[in-house]
């Protein structure tokens, strides 16, 4: 599917984000694959000194394999773009915007895909009282992984309020997005780009066995069944289609994206949310992007190089002076 010239790729990974782990895993994955198809491949495990190891480097185009703050957030991006080096996955505004989860509802529930109500509360007034009827979530505005993620369920699991000593995974961030509860089923729609234009794959549903898809779930073989394609109805399946894709177009993401759902099947389609789009989805033997990809037909190293092309082609475009 992919006509690819032999190149010099960079893969950037690591970096010092909470995600760490999750993206050495990913890029170690990245350049195997894509040494395997024959590219020359130079790793790099990002440090503040990255910006003069790419120009050392001198690559083709660089893979970001990176994940969370600052590779996911538009940093990394506006480096490459001063640089005027080709970079895999989205650009700078998208990536400003899709790291945010709250900026991520303001440019999406407008264009129709439901997403849960919600504000941004300070961490510390959380022992005043609950910002919403339990149950809610609790989870960081820019982080991903499930990183920090909190239910506060009616039990009052960390009290009620929350106690000033409760141990919670939001006590590193000083401001958290609160949304209610969306009971139900868990679910996952990759979008990837094509050279005709972006398609989304597939559904896949995520049965945990911890009740809960959280960083350890999504990263610990065996936590975690995932059953693609979704046994689920033909409509609430084209809706996850329907929606993952309008997301990927509405935020300009390129490359490859990964938009998350939950359904309250009792609800029918008014119970279907999207919780969030991930510009930089995880390219472990795990991740989710890589699986629906195989569903289709893709195996991971072409799957690769299909996210080089479309780097190189928004580069191209851009430098011909187009939108991208």
């Amino acid at each position: 599917m992919t006509d690819l010239p032999k190149l010099h790729i960079a893969v950037l990974m690591g970096g010092w984000a909470n995600e760490r782990p999750v993206s050495l895993m990913s890029g170690e994955g990245v350049a195997k694959a894509l040494e395997a198809r024959g590219h020359r491949v130079t790793r790099i495990d990002m440090d503040r000194q990255v910006a003069a190891r790419i120009a050392e480097v001198a690559p083709d185009v660089v893979f970001n394999a990176l994940h969370g703050v600052p590779g996911e957030d538009g940093t990394v991006q506006g480096m490459l773009d001063l640089m005027g080096v080709p970079y895999t996955h989205s650009g700078l505004a998208t990536s400003v915007i899709a790291i945010d989860k709250q900026l991520t509802k303001n440019a999406l529930v407008p264009h129709g895909i439901p997403m849960p109500g919600g504000r941004i509360v300070k961490s510390a007034d959380l022992h005043q009282g609950d910002p919403m009827a339990r149950p809610y979530v609790l989870k960081p505005v820019n982080e991903g992984s499930s990183v920090g993620v909190a239910i506060v369920t009616a039990e009052g699991n960390y009290g009620n309020p929350i106690a000033p000593n409760a141990k919670g995974p939001w006590q590193e961030f000083a401001e958290l997005l609160a949304e209610p509860y969306i009971k139900g089923r868990e679910m996952t729609t990759a979008v990837i780009d094509f050279p005709e234009g972006p398609r989304a794959l597939a559904v896949t549903e995520l049965k945990t066995k911890s009740g809960f898809y959280d960083f350890d779930a999504k990263y610990t073989e065996g936590m975690t069944e995932h059953v693609c394609p979704a046994e689920i109805p033909d409509h609430i399946r084209d809706l996850c289609l329907e929606y993952a894709l309008k997301a990927h177009k509405v935020l300009g993401c390129r490359g490859t994206s990964r938009t998350d759902f939950r359904w309250d099947e009792e609800h029918g389609e008014s119970g279907l949310f999207v919780l969030e789009t991930n510009t930089q989805p995880g390219m472990t033997q795990l991740s989710l992007v890589p699986e629906q990809a195989k569903y289709m037909g893709i195996d991971y190293g072409e799957l690769c190089e299909m996210i080089v092309a479309a780097a190189l082609r928004d580069h191209a475009a851009r430098a011909r002076g187009g939108d991208g």
